[in-house]
């Protein structure tokens, strides 16, 4: 499993058990071999899954992954999505910001703490910034993605991977929840950047000047 949607199931499971939530859903986008990942999630906690098939080596991009994810949204009505916040094969990080804008819902990306807040109909959620730390106020429903800091994952027992083989799996096609998941985006070339050309150092400022002039740069 990927390590980010790990630690976003941890953290929906950790909302069960403290009685903020009262089920958890997995759902995972792939080929076949995707119901591993699924029945990990069940075997942490999650109460169900849904797996929506694909072939395998299919390229399925962030933005039809996120009209996928909005369908299940719109049959299940969740008060909160969580994502990991990007994927670890071409690391796109777009998905949970294409779907919150699909869903028109307020999203808090990068989250490292979630806390709940006015009865459990808002979130306050911690994200690091550049400059520190920032936290944001959204009303429930609500899209938020994982970062690494937000808790530790715990390990599946055995007799919780016995259980997760009885848990419903539910699959699914694409086209039974009525979206296209060809590519909106074609990749026509991949190029390393010219290589930059090595400084020289001047022993005055009039010879800098000179130069600057030179170049056209003055």
């Amino acid at each position: 499993m990927n390590p980010f949607d790990e630690i976003a199931v941890e953290e929906a499971v950790r909302m069960k058990e403290k009685k903020v939530a009262s089920e958890v859903i997995a759902l995972s986008v792939g080929p076949a071999k995707s119901q591993e990942t699924l029945r990990t999630a069940l075997a942490m906690g999650a109460d169900k899954a849904i797996h929506i098939t694909t072939a395998e080596g299919q390229e399925v991009q962030p933005l039809q992954v996120a009209k996928l994810i909005r369908a299940v949204v719109d049959k299940e009505k969740p008060g909160l999505v969580i994502l990991g916040k990007q994927a670890i094969d071409d690391d796109a990080g777009q998905t949970s910001q294409l779907l919150a804008g699909l869903l028109s819902w307020p999203q808090a990306t990068f989250a490292s703490k979630i806390e709940f807040a006015d009865a459990a109909k808002k979130i306050l959620v911690t994200r690091e910034i550049d400059g520190g730390l920032e936290t944001l106020e959204a009303p429930l429903p609500a899209i938020v993605s994982a970062d690494l800091r937000l808790n530790e994952p715990r390990y599946a027992t055995l007799p919780n991977i016995m259980k997760a083989k009885k848990k419903p799996l539910q699959t699914l096609k694409p086209e039974d929840l009525g979206v296209d998941v060809t590519p909106s985006i074609e990749v026509l070339q991949v190029f390393e950047p010219a290589k930059r050309v090595g400084g020289k150092k001047v022993e005055s400022v009039d010879e800098l000047v000179s130069k600057l002039k030179t170049a056209g740069v003055i």
